[in-house]
């Protein structure tokens, strides 16, 4: 009790194993029956959300294997002003008056930033918070953030595993991309335009000290002792030391969430690389290492690890800034989009439908660095409160949540153009091939012009929702090409009733134009009404024509509207008003509606 008031307790992610476990798939399931729930003022006598020592407020992993969820949070922790939209500041705490058990974060999700509340009763086991924690036992912002973070999601079993550059673009709203350390293939749609993503340390050296970096292990690296497959570790610090004999090593500071050192190599402990540096130098770098971190130099950090996420640094303003060049990018875009199957759901481009799918205009005013990327929303079962799609029935369980995904674009020298020519022809620019990712980033310096930029699943038909966003250095503009509406879906099951009306334009009474004119309220109006009971109208079609009487070397432009009747209760009551574009029109018409 505070202040006489109940705690919040939030019934929509109860403290219960609703909120713990999904399917029971993973090892958390053993928990079962073990786990209570505490509020921090029952964990340790003072709790804050944050420790005095900022080292200490950096999250160590428990049980739940989210660690790559935590290697992002820890760039929140440099950037001030990124945490701060993450957690809104001056919630009051434990021990403030106005404290009532909740806590407010937001997440960015598909374009919004999405609030998500929950209580502060937090999973424990003894007492002890079995999952996320700080490193300081009475901070407790880790361990919050982790429980929006699942309320989310869905659950925390439906934390472990993922994928950095995901929870650094739900933490940022801003982009990262992913790089692998070994050997890729061959671009399989285009050889010739092969860029390997392999990783060049120099390459981000321009934002090194505001970028986010994570590496991530597929398998036990040689150089570890206990580090497992698929576990993320975060790049706290790098740069270039000189060497007694003159030559220079690049050094690695690297930190394990796990919060305990698991490497064994030359420049861990007192390891010989040490010798190899001034002796100042060097006792200023191991003075740096906190607990669960370790140093280590580029060509072991090449050879140990798999790959490389990179995230955006984003300034106060909100503007990223370019990993490739440092510029800000000061403009950007975004437009929602979906593939539907029968529609726009066109494959790749060895579909003969690829030229179905999607399509997105982007202006470039004048020459300047351009980022585009394509992101997929992730499908969930069984979340209700946060889903975008239900999930399909799949036997691909390992790319269950997403579809594989590219995006391609031509420049064009006008909007209007042959499509099957154009699509004959090379992109100037594309992402690497269909990857089964959340999001891929295309980077390109553009000169002036249109480009069509089309996304697109690997797989004919495959249904997803999806965002386009536009990034760049000079003003750019993004829109949707229009396409033709999709066709009324074919049934089988019962049958069309047909209704006919006839009217007459007449000059000074009913023929008042299109609505442009003041006039055109005037035009004919035919009401009906559609049936709002679920169990009789699921899935119900409409089809309307309209055909005037002229001879066809006489006619007049038409068109009808639809407008709904908010003032009548019960049945969908709508009111069809066709026209003719020219006030004043003297002609009969018939207007036929087919209801099924």
């Amino acid at each position: 009790m505070c202040g006489g008031e109940a705690l919040f307790e939030d019934l929509d992610f109860p403290s219960d194993e609703s909120s713990l476990f999904s399917d029971c798939s993973t090892p958390i399931s053993r928990l079962q029956g073990d786990i209570t729930w505490r509020r921090p003022q029952e964990i340790c006598q003072s709790p804050a959300l944050f420790p005095d020592n900022i080292n200490q407020a950096h999250a160590k992993q428990g049980l739940l294997g989210d660690c790559w969820f935590l290697c992002a949070s820890s760039f929140l922790l440099k950037n001030k002003h990124l945490l701060n939209k993450v957690f809104p500041p001056d919630q009051p705490q434990w021990g403030d008056s106005r404290y009532r058990g909740s806590f407010q974060f937001c997440f960015w999700q598909q374009g919004l930033w999405t609030k998500v509340v929950i209580d502060d009763r937090l999973p424990c086991i003894n007492s002890t918070l079995c999952f996320s924690r700080c490193h300081s036992p009475t901070a407790f912002w880790v361990a919050l953030l982790e429980k929006a973070y699942a309320k989310l999601y869905g659950s925390y079993e439906r934390l472990w595993a993922g994928q950095v550059s995901e929870a650094l673009v739900d933490l940022t709203g801003g982009l990262a991309e992913h790089w692998s350390l070994g050997e890729f293939g061959l671009e399989e749609e285009n050889p010739e335009q092969d860029r390997r993503r392999r990783l060049d340390l120099n390459l981000v050296y321009p934002v090194k000290d505001e970028c986010a970096l994570s590496c991530s292990t597929h398998s036990s690296p040689r150089g570890a002792s206990e580090v497992v497959q698929y576990h993320a570790l975060t790049v706290i610090e790098w740069l270039d030391v000189r060497k007694v004999s003159g030559s220079e090593v690049r050094l690695l500071r690297i930190r394990n969430p796990w919060g305990r050192c698991c490497w064994g190599g030359t420049w861990v402990g007192s390891g010989a690389g040490w010798s190899s540096v001034d002796l100042n130098c060097a006792s200023d770098l191991q003075a740096r290492v906190a607990e669960g971190e370790f140093w280590l130099d580029e060509a072991e950090f090449m050879s140990q690890f798999d790959d490389v996420t990179v995230g955006y640094p984003i300034n106060e303003e909100g503007h990223l800034k370019s990993i490739y060049t440092g510029d800000l990018l000061t403009h950007s875009h975004q437009l929602a989009g979906r593939w539907i199957k029968g529609h726009s759901a066109g494959g790749n481009r060895n579909s003969s439908c690829y030229g179905t799918n999607p399509k997105f205009w982007l202006k470039v005013c004048e020459k300047g660095e351009v980022l585009v990327s394509l992101l997929q929303h992730r499908k969930w079962r069984n979340m209700e409160k946060y889903a975008q799609t239900p999930l399909e029935d799949s036997k691909n369980t390992k790319h269950q949540h997403y579809q594989a995904i590219a995006l391609h674009m031509w420049k064009v020298e006008k909007k209007r153009f042959n499509l099957s020519r154009m699509l004959n022809k090379p992109p100037c620019a594309s992402t690497h091939c269909h990857t089964y990712e959340r999001e891929v980033v295309l980077h390109r310096q553009l000169e002036p012009g249109y480009y069509l930029l089309i996304p697109s699943t690997y797989q004919p038909g495959a249904e997803a929702r999806f965002l386009v966003r536009v990034f760049s250095s000079s003003s750019t503009s993004l829109s949707i090409q229009k396409s033709p509406a999709p066709s009324l879906p074919l049934t089988t099951d019962g049958e069309w009733e047909t209704i006919y009306f006839q009217g007459s334009w007449l000059e000074g009474t009913t023929a008042g134009g299109s609505r442009n004119f003041l006039s055109h309220w005037q035009n004919p109006c035919f009401p009906f009404t559609v049936c709002n009971d679920p169990d009789i109208t699921s899935g119900l079609n409409v089809k309307i024509t309209l055909q005037q009487c002229r001879p066809e070397t006489d006619l007049h432009p038409i068109g009808f509207h639809i407008y709904k009747d908010f003032r009548i209760s019960g049945p969908e009551q709508y009111c069809i008003k066709q026209f003719s574009y020219q006030k004043g029109y003297l002609h009969r018409h018939y207007l036929g509606m087919r209801i099924l």
